[in-house]
């Protein structure tokens, strides 16, 4: 999008949300003055193309992907709105050298995976799943063999961040020993117990819960060799990212007895829409939980996740402010004043760029009232809040030089 076409706002700039995101997001979305349409599914195709063309914001959750090339679609995305933990499925690089925030709720829905967690927990122990898949086929076995409290029990996290400290909790509140690793210095909570590295946690643990983030760092943290580290009949809980965990080498491992059990609610391909066809070498395997990626979607967590990130794209919207985007400059900025004109300048992060900006303005008596500025290496993000700007070549001006990525200007 041309930084000069980014001067005027939209008299009703357009919000298109997919993936069936809380409609309370609608409400929030459409106080700001926005008019909001629904795709149903996830964002691709077309649909995709569409929406990056025509929307000022774009609402997805976890199964659409936005790559540089619909970032960059004439008509131009203002700010993108990832409605749920991540934001990988995102290319956050190329939404930040073209201007755009990518804003997200990383912690709405901490407390309903951490349930999932434990639930699953005490579903392995007791080996509950395969009675039950038992009872449905027919088949009567009341017996108590491989069946254990997890009073007494260790549990080891991997990842001590806002779900794995909550799972420490509800875990000691129900007897158990807690042991983590994380790769930063975390304060325990309770009388959980660090240790020093993953091995030593593999180790210890009767059960293993992983709570880490999609990175270089944490792809294929679990395979054959980690689990040849753990304490035979032990049991594996995967709610965070499909790729941390390399589920052919588990699966060979539970057909062994290696492992007692396994829950799994990420996988590395999930199918983009309800209905398609799921595939895992994970599938029939005894004392296996496998849910389709539903460790945050519980009512309260996605209207939690509605609420906050819908408010983050309308604080943008109404101010310009960036404070909580993962990709971006970030500036936390007050409310416009009356008979003030905010000027909103992405540009590229070069010298001179600031002193030409200032310049500019003098030159036409425009008396500059605050300045808020943040710099990424690449990206510079500074808004001017000045007497009210009547002349628009002066703002021409401005949207012109040649640094200038986005632009845009709000006036009370």
């Amino acid at each position: 999008m041309s930084p000069i076409a980014a001067l005027d706002e939209h008299d009703a700039p357009l919000a298109i949300l997919a993936e069936s995101i809380h409609t309370v997001a609608d409400g929030i979305l459409a106080e700001s003055g926005f008019r909001v349409e629904r795709v149903p599914g996830a964002l691709e195709g077309e649909a995709l193309r569409s929406a990056a063309s025509r929307a000022q914001v774009v609402g997805i959750r976890s199964k659409s992907t936005i790559r540089a090339s619909e970032i960059q679609s004439p008509g131009g995305i203002l700010a993108i709105g990832c409605f749920c933990i991540g934001s990988n499925q995102v290319d956050l690089h190329a939404a930040e050298v073209h201007g755009v925030p990518v804003f997200n709720a990383p912690f709405a829905n901490t407390r309903s995976v951490a349930e999932l967690t434990i639930a699953e927990v005490v579903t392995l122990c007791r080996r509950t799943f395969a009675q039950s898949s038992k009872l449905h086929r027919g088949e009567w076995d009341k017996s108590a063999a491989g069946s254990h409290e997890v009073r007494g029990r260790t549990l080891g996290i991997v990842g001590y961040g806002h779900i794995g400290s909550q799972v420490s909790v509800l875990a000691e509140a129900m007897g158990m020993r807690v042991r983590y690793f994380d790769i930063a210095r975390k304060l325990p909570l309770g009388n959980a117990q660090s240790c020093a590295t993953l091995e030593e946690l593999l180790r210890e643990s009767d059960i293993v819960t992983l709570h880490v983030p999609a990175t270089p760092i944490t792809e294929g943290m679990v395979g054959a060799a980690q689990v040849s580290l753990m304490r035979k009949g032990a049991h594996l809980i995967n709610n965070a990212r499909g790729t941390v965990v390399d589920y052919a080498a588990v699966a060979t491992a539970l057909r062994d007895g290696r492992l007692g059990g396994l829950a799994a609610d990420v996988f590395p391909e999930e199918p983009s829409k309800n209905g398609e066809v799921f595939a895992s070498p994970l599938q029939g395997l005894e004392n296996v939980i496998l849910t389709p990626h539903i460790g945050g979607s519980t009512a309260e967590a996605q209207e939690a996740i509605a609420v906050e990130v819908a408010e983050k794209l309308a604080a943008y919207w109404r101010t310009g402010s960036t404070s909580s985007a993962v990709n971006f400059p970030g500036v936390d900025l007050p409310r416009l004043r009356e008979g003030e004109t905010r000027i909103m300048h992405v540009h590229r992060n070069v010298p001179g760029v600031l002193g030409r900006m200032h310049t500019l303005l003098a030159a036409q008596s425009v008396n500059i009232n605050a300045e808020f500025l943040q710099s990424t290496r690449e990206t510079s993000y500074v808004i001017l809040d000045t007497e009210l700007v009547r002349d628009r070549a002066v703002l021409q001006a401005l949207a012109a030089m040649p640094e200038t990525i986005r632009m845009r200007v709000m006036r009370v």
